[in-house]
Protein backbone atom coordinates (compact mmCIF):
# COMPACT_ATOMS: atom_id res chain seq x y z
CA UNK A 1 0.00 0.00 0.00
CA UNK A 2 1.39 3.40 -0.99
CA UNK A 3 2.18 5.81 1.79
CA UNK A 4 -0.48 8.49 1.90
CA UNK A 5 0.35 12.16 2.17
CA UNK A 6 -1.71 15.28 2.74
CA UNK A 7 -2.49 17.23 -0.40
CA UNK A 8 -0.99 20.37 1.13
CA UNK A 9 2.27 18.58 1.92
CA UNK A 10 2.51 17.07 -1.55
CA UNK A 11 1.93 20.40 -3.27
CA UNK A 12 4.39 22.13 -0.92
CA UNK A 13 7.15 19.59 -1.56
CA UNK A 14 6.52 19.52 -5.30
CA UNK A 15 6.57 23.29 -5.82
CA UNK A 16 9.46 23.81 -3.40
CA UNK A 17 11.55 21.12 -5.10
CA UNK A 18 10.71 22.40 -8.58
CA UNK A 19 11.55 25.99 -7.63
CA UNK A 20 14.80 24.94 -5.97
CA UNK A 21 15.83 22.82 -8.95
CA UNK A 22 15.14 25.65 -11.42
CA UNK A 23 16.95 28.30 -9.37
CA UNK A 24 19.98 26.13 -8.62
CA UNK A 25 20.20 25.14 -12.29
CA UNK A 26 20.00 28.77 -13.40
CA UNK A 27 22.59 29.81 -10.80
CA UNK A 28 25.01 27.07 -11.79
CA UNK A 29 24.57 27.77 -15.47
CA UNK A 30 25.14 31.50 -14.97
CA UNK A 31 28.17 30.93 -12.72
CA UNK A 32 29.72 28.43 -15.10
CA UNK A 33 29.10 30.75 -18.05
CA UNK A 34 30.75 33.70 -16.30
CA UNK A 35 33.72 31.60 -15.18
CA UNK A 36 34.14 30.11 -18.64
CA UNK A 37 33.98 33.51 -20.30
CA UNK A 38 36.50 35.04 -17.90
CA UNK A 39 38.80 32.05 -18.23
CA UNK A 40 38.72 32.40 -21.99
CA UNK A 41 39.52 36.10 -21.81
CA UNK A 42 42.33 35.67 -19.25
CA UNK A 43 43.81 32.72 -21.16
CA UNK A 44 43.91 34.85 -24.30
CA UNK A 45 45.63 37.64 -22.38
CA UNK A 46 48.17 35.22 -20.88
CA UNK A 47 48.96 33.88 -24.32
CA UNK A 48 49.54 37.41 -25.60
CA UNK A 49 51.83 38.20 -22.66
CA UNK A 50 53.73 34.94 -23.13
CA UNK A 51 54.28 35.52 -26.84
CA UNK A 52 55.36 39.13 -26.30
CA UNK A 53 57.75 38.17 -23.47
CA UNK A 54 59.26 35.30 -25.48
CA UNK A 55 59.81 37.62 -28.45
CA UNK A 56 61.48 40.23 -26.28
CA UNK A 57 63.72 37.62 -24.60
CA UNK A 58 64.74 36.26 -27.96
CA UNK A 59 65.30 39.71 -29.54
CA UNK A 60 66.12 42.31 -26.84
CA UNK A 61 65.01 45.90 -27.67
CA UNK A 62 67.79 48.07 -29.17
CA UNK A 63 67.17 51.00 -26.88
CA UNK A 64 68.16 50.43 -23.28
CA UNK A 65 65.46 51.05 -20.71
CA UNK A 66 62.52 50.05 -22.95
CA UNK A 67 60.21 47.81 -21.00
CA UNK A 68 57.71 45.13 -21.88
CA UNK A 69 54.16 46.28 -22.71
CA UNK A 70 51.69 44.20 -20.68
CA UNK A 71 48.71 44.79 -23.02
CA UNK A 72 45.87 45.65 -20.61
CA UNK A 73 42.66 43.73 -21.34
CA UNK A 74 39.63 45.88 -22.14
CA UNK A 75 37.11 43.43 -20.70
CA UNK A 76 38.80 42.37 -17.44
CA UNK A 77 40.58 45.71 -16.86
CA UNK A 78 43.83 43.90 -15.91
CA UNK A 79 47.40 44.13 -17.18
CA UNK A 80 49.45 41.08 -18.02
CA UNK A 81 52.91 40.76 -16.34
CA UNK A 82 55.83 38.33 -16.56
CA UNK A 83 58.73 37.12 -14.45
CA UNK A 84 61.70 34.89 -15.41
CA UNK A 85 62.26 31.99 -13.02
CA UNK A 86 64.91 29.33 -12.79
CA UNK A 87 63.67 25.77 -13.03
CA UNK A 88 63.91 25.49 -9.22
CA UNK A 89 61.52 28.43 -8.87
CA UNK A 90 64.06 31.07 -7.87
CA UNK A 91 63.55 34.44 -9.49
CA UNK A 92 66.02 35.38 -12.26
CA UNK A 93 64.58 38.76 -13.23
CA UNK A 94 61.35 40.71 -13.20
CA UNK A 95 60.42 41.04 -16.81
CA UNK A 96 57.47 43.28 -16.10
CA UNK A 97 55.27 44.10 -13.13
CA UNK A 98 55.54 44.77 -9.43
CA UNK A 99 58.64 43.26 -7.84
CA UNK A 100 56.79 42.22 -4.65
CA UNK A 101 54.22 40.31 -6.67
CA UNK A 102 57.03 38.75 -8.72
CA UNK A 103 58.68 37.57 -5.49
CA UNK A 104 55.38 36.06 -4.30
CA UNK A 105 54.99 34.25 -7.63
CA UNK A 106 58.57 32.98 -7.38
CA UNK A 107 57.97 31.75 -3.82
CA UNK A 108 54.86 29.89 -4.92
CA UNK A 109 56.63 28.03 -7.72
CA UNK A 110 59.67 27.39 -5.51
CA UNK A 111 57.32 25.65 -3.08
CA UNK A 112 55.21 23.80 -5.66
CA UNK A 113 57.63 23.29 -8.48
CA UNK A 114 57.61 24.71 -11.99
CA UNK A 115 55.38 22.81 -14.43
CA UNK A 116 56.49 23.61 -17.98
CA UNK A 117 53.12 22.40 -19.36
CA UNK A 118 51.06 24.74 -17.20
CA UNK A 119 48.85 26.92 -19.46
CA UNK A 120 46.26 28.20 -17.00
CA UNK A 121 45.88 28.12 -13.26
CA UNK A 122 44.57 30.52 -10.61
CA UNK A 123 46.79 30.73 -7.55
CA UNK A 124 46.18 32.53 -4.27
CA UNK A 125 49.02 34.68 -2.90
CA UNK A 126 49.23 37.14 -0.04
CA UNK A 127 48.99 39.97 -2.55
CA UNK A 128 45.88 38.58 -4.26
CA UNK A 129 44.77 35.99 -6.80
CA UNK A 130 46.58 35.53 -10.11
CA UNK A 131 46.04 33.50 -13.25
CA UNK A 132 49.41 32.08 -14.36
CA UNK A 133 50.91 30.18 -17.29
CA UNK A 134 54.44 28.82 -17.85
CA UNK A 135 56.51 28.79 -21.07
CA UNK A 136 60.20 28.01 -21.75
CA UNK A 137 62.66 30.92 -21.88
CA UNK A 138 64.01 30.98 -25.47
CA UNK A 139 67.26 32.64 -24.32
CA UNK A 140 68.14 30.29 -21.45
CA UNK A 141 67.47 26.57 -21.30
CA UNK A 142 66.97 26.20 -17.53
CA UNK A 143 64.79 29.29 -17.22
CA UNK A 144 61.03 29.72 -17.66
CA UNK A 145 58.87 32.71 -18.34
CA UNK A 146 55.88 32.84 -15.96
CA UNK A 147 53.12 35.09 -17.26
CA UNK A 148 50.56 36.19 -14.72
CA UNK A 149 47.45 38.34 -14.60
CA UNK A 150 45.94 39.82 -11.46
CA UNK A 151 42.38 38.44 -11.22
CA UNK A 152 41.71 39.50 -7.63
CA UNK A 153 39.10 42.06 -8.65
CA UNK A 154 37.52 39.69 -11.15
CA UNK A 155 37.24 36.84 -8.63
CA UNK A 156 35.85 39.24 -6.02
CA UNK A 157 33.27 40.41 -8.54
CA UNK A 158 32.37 36.80 -9.31
CA UNK A 159 32.07 36.05 -5.60
CA UNK A 160 29.73 39.02 -5.19
CA UNK A 161 27.62 37.78 -8.07
CA UNK A 162 27.42 34.34 -6.42
CA UNK A 163 26.44 35.94 -3.11
CA UNK A 164 23.70 37.94 -4.81
CA UNK A 165 22.50 34.80 -6.60
CA UNK A 166 22.48 32.91 -3.32
CA UNK A 167 20.38 35.61 -1.69
CA UNK A 168 18.01 35.61 -4.67
CA UNK A 169 17.71 31.81 -4.52
CA UNK A 170 16.98 31.83 -0.77
CA UNK A 171 14.43 34.62 -1.19
CA UNK A 172 12.78 32.79 -4.07
CA UNK A 173 12.64 29.56 -2.05
CA UNK A 174 11.04 31.37 0.87
CA UNK A 175 8.56 32.98 -1.52
CA UNK A 176 7.84 29.59 -3.08
CA UNK A 177 7.15 28.11 0.35
CA UNK A 178 4.74 30.95 1.12
CA UNK A 179 2.97 30.70 -2.24
CA UNK A 180 2.93 26.89 -2.08
CA UNK A 181 1.23 26.98 1.30
CA UNK A 182 -1.31 29.47 -0.01
CA UNK A 183 -1.95 27.41 -3.13
CA UNK A 184 -2.09 24.12 -1.23
CA UNK A 185 -4.49 25.62 1.27
CA UNK A 186 -6.73 27.00 -1.47
CA UNK A 187 -6.85 23.52 -3.08
CA UNK A 188 -7.15 21.50 0.11
CA UNK A 189 -10.05 23.45 1.59
CA UNK A 190 -12.47 22.72 -1.30
CA UNK A 191 -11.43 19.06 -1.26
CA UNK A 192 -12.10 18.87 2.48
CA UNK A 193 -15.47 20.56 2.09
CA UNK A 194 -16.46 18.25 -0.75
CA UNK A 195 -15.24 15.22 1.23
CA UNK A 196 -17.43 16.24 4.17
CA UNK A 197 -20.33 16.74 1.78
CA UNK A 198 -19.77 13.28 0.29
CA UNK A 199 -19.71 11.83 3.81
CA UNK A 200 -23.03 13.51 4.57
CA UNK A 201 -24.53 12.03 1.40
CA UNK A 202 -23.15 8.61 2.33
CA UNK A 203 -24.79 8.84 5.77
CA UNK A 204 -28.17 9.55 4.21
CA UNK A 205 -28.30 13.35 4.45
CA UNK A 206 -29.25 14.43 0.91
CA UNK A 207 -29.65 18.13 1.64
CA UNK A 208 -27.96 20.23 -1.02
CA UNK A 209 -25.34 22.84 -0.17
CA UNK A 210 -24.44 26.22 -1.56
CA UNK A 211 -20.68 26.13 -2.15
CA UNK A 212 -18.80 28.91 -3.92
CA UNK A 213 -15.37 27.95 -5.22
CA UNK A 214 -12.97 30.08 -7.25
CA UNK A 215 -11.81 27.09 -9.30
CA UNK A 216 -14.13 26.05 -12.12
CA UNK A 217 -13.46 22.33 -11.67
CA UNK A 218 -14.38 22.39 -7.98
CA UNK A 219 -17.52 24.36 -8.80
CA UNK A 220 -18.51 21.77 -11.40
CA UNK A 221 -17.83 18.96 -8.93
CA UNK A 222 -19.94 20.70 -6.28
CA UNK A 223 -22.80 21.11 -8.79
CA UNK A 224 -22.54 17.42 -9.73
CA UNK A 225 -22.60 16.37 -6.09
CA UNK A 226 -25.63 18.60 -5.41
CA UNK A 227 -27.36 17.06 -8.41
CA UNK A 228 -26.46 13.58 -7.15
CA UNK A 229 -27.79 14.42 -3.68
CA UNK A 230 -31.01 15.73 -5.19
CA UNK A 231 -31.48 12.64 -7.35
CA UNK A 232 -30.73 10.33 -4.41
CA UNK A 233 -33.25 12.27 -2.31
CA UNK A 234 -35.88 11.90 -5.03
CA UNK A 235 -35.03 8.20 -5.47
CA UNK A 236 -35.39 7.67 -1.73
CA UNK A 237 -38.76 9.42 -1.72
CA UNK A 238 -39.93 7.36 -4.68
CA UNK A 239 -38.74 4.20 -3.00
CA UNK A 240 -40.62 5.09 0.18
CA UNK A 241 -43.75 5.82 -1.85
CA UNK A 242 -43.27 2.55 -3.70
CA UNK A 243 -43.04 0.54 -0.50
CA UNK A 244 -46.13 2.28 0.80
CA UNK A 245 -47.99 1.46 -2.42
CA UNK A 246 -46.76 -2.13 -2.49
CA UNK A 247 -47.60 -2.68 1.17
CA UNK A 248 -51.12 -1.40 0.48
CA UNK A 249 -51.45 -3.55 -2.64
CA UNK A 250 -50.19 -6.59 -0.73
CA UNK A 251 -52.42 -6.01 2.28
CA UNK A 252 -55.67 -6.17 0.28
CA UNK A 253 -55.16 -9.60 -1.35
CA UNK A 254 -53.54 -11.00 1.78
CA UNK A 255 -56.55 -9.90 3.82
CA UNK A 256 -58.87 -11.51 1.28
CA UNK A 257 -56.83 -14.73 1.24
CA UNK A 258 -56.70 -14.86 5.02
CA UNK A 259 -60.45 -14.20 5.38
CA UNK A 260 -61.45 -16.83 2.86
CA UNK A 261 -59.03 -19.35 4.33
CA UNK A 262 -60.50 -18.80 7.80
CA UNK A 263 -64.01 -19.13 6.31
CA UNK A 264 -63.07 -22.54 4.94
CA UNK A 265 -61.44 -23.62 8.22
CA UNK A 266 -64.46 -22.67 10.35
CA UNK A 267 -67.06 -23.73 7.80
CA UNK A 268 -68.38 -20.21 7.27
CA UNK A 269 -67.82 -20.14 3.49
CA UNK A 270 -68.48 -22.47 0.63
CA UNK A 271 -65.05 -24.07 0.01
CA UNK A 272 -65.03 -23.95 -3.80
CA UNK A 273 -66.03 -20.27 -4.00
CA UNK A 274 -63.57 -19.30 -1.28
CA UNK A 275 -60.81 -21.30 -2.98
CA UNK A 276 -61.43 -19.44 -6.23
CA UNK A 277 -61.02 -16.14 -4.42
CA UNK A 278 -57.79 -17.40 -2.84
CA UNK A 279 -56.46 -18.51 -6.20
CA UNK A 280 -57.37 -15.18 -7.83
CA UNK A 281 -55.78 -13.12 -5.08
CA UNK A 282 -52.73 -15.40 -5.03
CA UNK A 283 -52.31 -14.87 -8.76
CA UNK A 284 -52.50 -11.13 -8.18
CA UNK A 285 -49.82 -11.37 -5.48
CA UNK A 286 -47.65 -13.55 -7.69
CA UNK A 287 -47.93 -11.10 -10.57
CA UNK A 288 -46.93 -8.22 -8.32
CA UNK A 289 -43.94 -10.11 -6.98
CA UNK A 290 -42.93 -11.08 -10.53
CA UNK A 291 -43.09 -7.42 -11.58
CA UNK A 292 -40.83 -6.38 -8.70
CA UNK A 293 -38.33 -9.15 -9.44
CA UNK A 294 -38.41 -8.40 -13.16
CA UNK A 295 -37.73 -4.73 -12.58
CA UNK A 296 -34.78 -5.59 -10.31
CA UNK A 297 -33.31 -7.71 -13.11
CA UNK A 298 -33.97 -5.13 -15.84
CA UNK A 299 -31.07 -4.85 -18.27
CA UNK A 300 -29.58 -8.25 -17.33
CA UNK A 301 -29.73 -10.79 -20.11
CA UNK A 302 -30.80 -14.29 -19.21
CA UNK A 303 -29.04 -17.04 -21.16
CA UNK A 304 -31.97 -19.40 -20.48
CA UNK A 305 -34.32 -17.29 -22.63
CA UNK A 306 -32.51 -15.96 -25.71
CA UNK A 307 -34.09 -13.56 -28.17
CA UNK A 308 -36.33 -15.01 -30.86
CA UNK A 309 -37.87 -13.73 -34.07
CA UNK A 310 -41.50 -13.08 -33.09
CA UNK A 311 -44.56 -11.79 -34.91
CA UNK A 312 -45.85 -8.96 -32.73
CA UNK A 313 -49.39 -9.56 -33.96
CA UNK A 314 -49.33 -12.95 -32.28
CA UNK A 315 -47.76 -11.50 -29.12
CA UNK A 316 -50.51 -8.86 -28.84
CA UNK A 317 -53.21 -11.46 -29.48
CA UNK A 318 -51.78 -13.69 -26.75
CA UNK A 319 -51.66 -10.80 -24.26
CA UNK A 320 -55.28 -9.93 -25.09
CA UNK A 321 -56.41 -13.51 -24.38
CA UNK A 322 -54.62 -13.42 -21.02
CA UNK A 323 -56.44 -10.21 -20.01
CA UNK A 324 -59.78 -11.06 -21.64
CA UNK A 325 -61.47 -12.00 -18.39
CA UNK A 326 -60.35 -8.73 -16.79
CA UNK A 327 -61.66 -6.78 -19.78
CA UNK A 328 -65.03 -8.59 -19.80
CA UNK A 329 -65.50 -7.92 -16.10
CA UNK A 330 -65.23 -4.18 -16.84
CA UNK A 331 -67.22 -4.30 -20.09
CA UNK A 332 -64.24 -3.43 -22.28
CA UNK A 333 -63.94 -4.68 -25.87
CA UNK A 334 -60.87 -4.89 -28.09
CA UNK A 335 -60.39 -3.47 -31.59
CA UNK A 336 -57.52 -4.69 -33.75
CA UNK A 337 -55.65 -2.78 -36.48
CA UNK A 338 -52.97 -5.23 -37.59
CA UNK A 339 -50.76 -5.37 -40.67
CA UNK A 340 -51.65 -8.10 -43.16
CA UNK A 341 -47.99 -9.15 -43.35
CA UNK A 342 -46.08 -10.54 -40.34
CA UNK A 343 -44.61 -7.81 -38.13
CA UNK A 344 -41.34 -9.37 -37.04
CA UNK A 345 -38.77 -8.30 -34.47
CA UNK A 346 -36.09 -9.94 -32.31
CA UNK A 347 -37.18 -10.01 -28.67
CA UNK A 348 -37.41 -12.50 -25.85
CA UNK A 349 -40.93 -13.83 -25.58
CA UNK A 350 -41.07 -13.16 -21.83
CA UNK A 351 -40.00 -9.54 -22.40
CA UNK A 352 -42.61 -9.02 -25.10
CA UNK A 353 -45.38 -10.39 -22.86
CA UNK A 354 -44.23 -8.17 -19.99
CA UNK A 355 -44.14 -5.08 -22.19
CA UNK A 356 -47.49 -5.41 -23.92
CA UNK A 357 -49.20 -7.18 -21.03
CA UNK A 358 -48.53 -4.14 -18.82
CA UNK A 359 -49.71 -1.73 -21.52
CA UNK A 360 -52.92 -3.69 -22.16
CA UNK A 361 -53.67 -4.11 -18.44
CA UNK A 362 -53.11 -0.37 -17.98
CA UNK A 363 -55.43 0.44 -20.89
CA UNK A 364 -58.18 -1.82 -19.53
CA UNK A 365 -57.98 -0.11 -16.15
CA UNK A 366 -58.69 3.35 -17.62
CA UNK A 367 -60.84 2.49 -20.68
CA UNK A 368 -64.54 3.25 -20.72
CA UNK A 369 -65.57 0.66 -23.29
CA UNK A 370 -62.82 0.00 -25.81
CA UNK A 371 -59.08 -0.72 -26.15
CA UNK A 372 -57.50 -0.46 -29.60
CA UNK A 373 -54.39 -2.39 -30.63
CA UNK A 374 -52.31 -1.24 -33.59
CA UNK A 375 -49.39 -3.18 -35.10
CA UNK A 376 -47.75 -2.23 -38.42
CA UNK A 377 -44.40 -1.82 -40.12
CA UNK A 378 -43.96 1.85 -40.99
CA UNK A 379 -40.93 2.99 -43.04
CA UNK A 380 -38.92 -0.07 -41.93
CA UNK A 381 -39.82 0.60 -38.28
CA UNK A 382 -41.97 -1.74 -36.21
CA UNK A 383 -44.72 0.32 -34.54
CA UNK A 384 -47.22 -0.97 -31.97
CA UNK A 385 -49.84 1.14 -30.15
CA UNK A 386 -52.15 0.43 -27.26
CA UNK A 387 -54.86 3.09 -26.82
CA UNK A 388 -58.04 3.42 -24.78
CA UNK A 389 -61.11 5.62 -24.87
CA UNK A 390 -60.74 6.83 -21.31
CA UNK A 391 -60.17 10.32 -19.99
CA UNK A 392 -56.45 10.27 -20.87
CA UNK A 393 -53.43 10.96 -18.70
CA UNK A 394 -53.56 14.07 -16.52
CA UNK A 395 -51.08 16.81 -17.54
CA UNK A 396 -49.27 16.60 -14.18
CA UNK A 397 -48.84 12.82 -14.50
CA UNK A 398 -47.85 12.67 -18.19
CA UNK A 399 -44.13 13.62 -17.74
CA UNK A 400 -43.69 11.00 -15.00
CA UNK A 401 -45.65 7.94 -16.18
CA UNK A 402 -42.50 5.90 -16.96
CA UNK A 403 -40.65 6.75 -13.75
CA UNK A 404 -40.06 3.91 -11.33
CA UNK A 405 -42.36 3.89 -8.29
CA UNK A 406 -44.41 6.81 -9.63
CA UNK A 407 -48.07 6.16 -9.00
CA UNK A 408 -50.50 8.34 -10.91
CA UNK A 409 -54.21 8.72 -10.37
CA UNK A 410 -55.79 5.28 -10.37
CA UNK A 411 -52.42 3.53 -10.60
CA UNK A 412 -51.34 0.47 -8.67
CA UNK A 413 -47.77 0.16 -7.45
CA UNK A 414 -45.92 2.31 -9.97
CA UNK A 415 -43.70 -0.23 -11.74
CA UNK A 416 -45.78 -1.55 -14.68
CA UNK A 417 -44.94 1.26 -17.10
CA UNK A 418 -41.35 1.39 -15.82
CA UNK A 419 -41.04 -2.27 -16.83
CA UNK A 420 -42.48 -1.47 -20.26
CA UNK A 421 -39.92 1.28 -20.80
CA UNK A 422 -37.07 -0.95 -19.60
CA UNK A 423 -38.02 -3.69 -22.06
CA UNK A 424 -38.38 -1.26 -24.96
CA UNK A 425 -34.98 0.31 -24.32
CA UNK A 426 -33.29 -3.08 -23.91
CA UNK A 427 -34.49 -3.90 -27.45
CA UNK A 428 -33.14 -0.59 -28.78
CA UNK A 429 -36.68 0.75 -29.08
CA UNK A 430 -38.59 3.72 -27.72
CA UNK A 431 -41.89 4.09 -25.88
CA UNK A 432 -43.93 7.28 -25.65
CA UNK A 433 -47.22 8.33 -24.11
CA UNK A 434 -49.68 10.98 -25.29
CA UNK A 435 -53.37 11.88 -25.22
CA UNK A 436 -55.61 11.71 -28.25
CA UNK A 437 -59.12 11.27 -26.98
CA UNK A 438 -57.80 8.71 -24.50
CA UNK A 439 -54.30 7.64 -23.63
CA UNK A 440 -52.04 6.25 -26.35
CA UNK A 441 -48.85 4.31 -25.67
CA UNK A 442 -46.68 3.85 -28.75
CA UNK A 443 -43.70 1.50 -29.00
CA UNK A 444 -41.25 1.69 -31.94
CA UNK A 445 -38.55 -0.89 -32.69
CA UNK A 446 -35.90 -1.22 -35.37
CA UNK A 447 -36.72 -3.90 -37.95
CA UNK A 448 -35.73 -7.48 -37.24
CA UNK A 449 -32.83 -9.11 -39.06
CA UNK A 450 -33.80 -12.51 -40.34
Amino acid sequence: MKKQMHLQTRILFTLFGLTAAILVTVGLAFNLSIRGYLKNRVTTQLRSVRESASSDRKNPPPKPGKRFDGHPDRITGTTGNAVVLHKDGSMVSVFHGDREVAKAVSAYFAAHGVDPDLHYKVISLDTGKYAVSVSPDPSQKDNYIVSYVDVTTIMAFTARINAVLLVIILAALLLSVFLSRRLAGSLARPVQELSLFAGEIGSGNFETREMDFRDLEFGQLADSMNLMAQELHEAKQKQEIFFQNVSHELRTPLTSIHGNAEGIVYGLMEPVAAAKVIVRESDKLGGMVEDVLYLSRAGKQSPESPEALLDLREVLSLCVSEHKAEAESKGVDFDFDFDEEPVLMSIREQDAERLFGNLISNAIRYAKSKVTLYCHTENETVVARVSDDGDGISPEDLPHVFERFYKGKGGRHGIGLAIAQSVAESCHGTITARNEGGAIFEVAFPPATR
